[in-house]
């Protein structure tokens, strides 16, 4: 297993590079986010693990390079905040899950487990999913809506595809938290909100017939019916 570890914090990514060496993992360490960049080469790592608050460029705009180049390798972002906004802008920009400072090592390990988890778990592909005039490509990770592109980070294009596939069934805020996150949201259930506007202003701002639904109380669908 190699994980590429972004932190400027040298004791604790030294601390962090022995743990995973106790685990047989290999710690690729990085202190530098521009430095990082410029030595990345795609889909060389399993895993990357990158601290927002770093010198050269920080650990959102280096998460966003890197997904211009790698859509696949899961990204686990590290920030000393406890706001919503850094959570959500590090998901908007490709991030498949955050860890806030301070914290334990083995929820860091427990994390990535359940990202590798899903990333070996063999997904049931289906070429094209048609909803109106929206068309979901999942083996190319695409979204059209009246034959434009529309631009998802992962994370969207994942919560899009769930609701695409629960075919017209409606899905509970912890539902879309346990299976795209692997965790429950206690604190910030309205983080799933957040999220579905994202996709929202994307798929439906510019459409008369919306696609994104929501029922009151229960969560969220995915229809061209009321």
């Amino acid at each position: 297993m190699k994980i590429l570890l972004l932190e400027d914090d040298f004791t604790l990514s030294k601390e962090i590079i022995t743990f995973f060496s106790s685990k047989s993992f290999e710690c690729i360490p990085y202190y530098d986010g521009l430095f990082l960049l410029k030595k990345y080469i795609p889909n060389e790592y399993d895993l990357i693990i990158l601290d927002i608050n770093v010198p050269g460029k920080n650990g959102i705009e280096v998460c966003k390079a890197i997904r211009e180049m790698d859509k696949k390798t899961p990204i686990i972002m590290l920030t000393a905040f406890s706001e919503i906004d850094d959570k959500l802008i590090s998901f908007e920009n490709g991030a498949n899950d955050y860890l806030v400072k301070p914290f334990h090592f083995e929820e860091l390990f427990a994390r990535i487990a359940a990202l590798l988890r899903r990333k070996e778990i063999p997904q049931q592909t289906t070429e094209k999913i048609e909803i109106q005039d929206l068309v979901i490509l999942e083996s190319e990770m695409k979204v059209l809506r009246s034959g434009e592109e529309i631009k998802l980070t992962p994370k969207e294009f994942k919560l899009m595809l769930m609701l695409a596939n629960a075919k017209g069934k409606v899905l509970s805020k912890q539902h879309i938290a346990e299976r795209l996150w692997d965790y429950h949201i206690e604190t910030n259930q309205n983080t799933i909100e957040v999220y579905i506007n994202f996709i929202r202003n994307k798929i439906d701002k510019n459409h008369e017939i919306k696609l994104i639904r929501t029922k009151i109380g229960y969560g969220y669908y995915l229809s061209d019916q009321e």
